[in-house]
């Protein structure tokens, strides 16, 4: 498929096309560069704002892209036509409360208005739903990631499951941009439990038919649901926000903040014209406390890029980039998709260890959490190209090759 998001940077800029995806930087306008502005440019705290509705035109969303460039043919496809019944299927979107920001921007992408839901607490915490327009023969897709409060925003999602299979929905697909309980994927001591295969038995059981999920912490986790799976990779986001930068390949090293990210680590350097790869070597003591002890490869006078599939207490990250920049490494960026940010990150993450902190809005990030470093991506338009291609079935695979 060909790319037409972005161009060939000069010869001496490391990056190239490496992606037809549709990344998002709704919030800040590029940044100019001149050859005498640093490799990076130093960015102020970004997060994903809704287009206004001054941006529709003919039903057709107008979304900002970086550096002026237009979408790929496609996802450029005709929006409004989105809409139109496939076998009589009609597409339906829900959110959830965990991420509402998100889900009205995927709505936006579709062209299409979420579905009227009420959910609500009771007094003892329990959670009520109640669609409130009809979903009988429709395929509906509900959004809600497991973040913080992990608990009730997985039982929300259960319960949301629950009424729409008793309304009649022809189809029901769980996209959960986070995953939560991915960690427990496997047992490592003896009398542990295996959360993650429990969590999907839980949706599989609540009625769902479909799971859309971003960044799995390992791949393993998609055959414990009985039910099809699409894994969707938001390394394309950060990467095209990445290809907006100057940077000579000579000047960058990507870096696996374990031994167990390292697959993931090795395919984002492959997608910078094979950058090298470093790999910190890691002994962890206890759930959310980690030790570095070592670093396996070169970083000295090095840009050294750390990539991750989540931050939550930031232990393991801060203590990676101390360790790079005690080796030598000129600047430290911290990538991730998933903005766990459970205390203390805030204050590892922005203590000067990272030159910039590059995540997504899988999860929403609190406004207490926000720093001069931080800088958020919306996968808005990955996620909404991936959900009219399962409603059309059409190839989801072929968005990333």
């Amino acid at each position: 498929m060909a790319s037409s998001l972005l161009q060939p940077h000069s010869p001496s800029s490391l990056f190239t096309s490496t992606s037809q995806y549709s990344t998002l930087r709704t919030l800040a306008p590029s940044i100019p560069h001149s050859p005498a502005t640093p490799i990076f440019s130093s960015i102020n705290s970004v997060k994903c704002g809704l287009l206004e509705s001054s941006n529709i035109i003919n039903q057709k969303p107008i979304i900002p892209v970086m550096n002026g460039k237009t979408l790929p043919k496609f996802i450029e496809s005709e929006t409004a036509d989105k809409t139109v019944n496939k076998n009589g299927n009609r597409l339906k979107l829900f959110s959830g409360t965990a991420n509402p920001v998100l889900s009205q921007e995927i709505a936006r992408y579709l062209a299409l208005d979420l579905g009227k839901i009420s959910i609500k607490r009771f007094a003892d915490g329990e959670i009520y739903v109640q669609l409130q327009e009809s979903v009988r023969g429709c395929s509906v897709y509900l959004i809600q990631p497991t973040s913080a409060p992990a608990n009730e925003n997985l039982m929300e999602l259960q319960i949301m499951i629950d009424a729409c299979r008793r309304a009649s929905a022809k189809n029901i697909t769980a996209v959960i941009p986070y995953f939560g309980y991915a960690r427990a994927d496997r047992k490592t001591q003896g009398r542990e439990s295996i959360a993650a295969k429990l969590v999907a038995n839980l949706i599989t059981k609540a009625g769902a038919d479909r799971v859309l999920a971003c960044d799995l912490h390992s791949g393993q986790s998609m055959g414990y649901f009985d039910i099809p799976v699409d894994h969707v990779h938001c390394q394309p986001v950060i990467l095209d926000y990445l290809a907006s930068k100057s940077i000579n390949s000579n000047d960058l090293v990507v870096v696996s903040p374990d031994v167990g990210g390292v697959a993931r680590a090795r395919t984002f350097a492959k997608k910078l014209s094979g950058a090298p790869l470093a790999i910190v070597d890691k002994r962890r003591h206890g759930h959310n406390v980690a030790e570095v002890m070592n670093l396996i490869g070169d970083v000295k006078g090095k840009v050294a890029v750390m990539v991750d599939d989540m931050i939550d207490t930031a232990g393991t990250i801060a203590k990676g980039a101390a360790l790079l920049h005690a080796e030598g490494a000129r600047e430290v960026y911290a990538c991730c998709t998933h903005a766990v940010f459970s205390p203390p990150a805030i204050e590892r993450l922005s203590s000067g260890l990272f030159q910039e902190v590059i995540v997504t809005n899988t999860i929403p990030v609190a406004e207490k959490n926000y720093f001069p470093q931080l800088t958020v991506l919306t996968v808005a338009n990955l996620l909404g190209e991936t959900i009219w291609r399962i409603h059309d079935d059409s190839s989801v695979s072929s968005i990333f090759e």
